[in-house]
């Protein structure tokens, strides 16, 4: 599933226009985003957590050339599903 059919099946179920829908999905994206660049922790009941974690830097290796790179550190987004996305996703 893509951004276009995510809408579209959101405004159905939903009873609202795509328009509306599209406008609510970046709103909802754009505020998550913003809470992880802050530092904070964003979790939505029965679906997950969202958070950015700090990766060490590390040495890597190029597998052309064998040599070690070293990989700076770096923060990422990661997501943990919550038990009830698990366990609909797990039947």
């Amino acid at each position: 599933m893509n951004k276009t059919e995510l809408i579209s099946i959101v405004s159905e179920n939903a009873g609202l226009s795509r328009k509306d829908t599209e406008r609510m999905l970046g709103a909802a994206i754009d505020a998550i985003t913003a809470a992880l660049v802050k530092g904070e922790k964003v979790q939505l009941s029965g679906f997950g957590t969202f958070e950015a974690k700090d990766r060490k830097a590390r040495i890597g290796r190029n597998p052309h050339t064998k040599q070690p790179i070293e990989i700076p550190a770096t923060r990422i987004p990661a997501f943990s599903p919550s038990k009830a996305l698990k366990d609909a996703v797990g039947k």
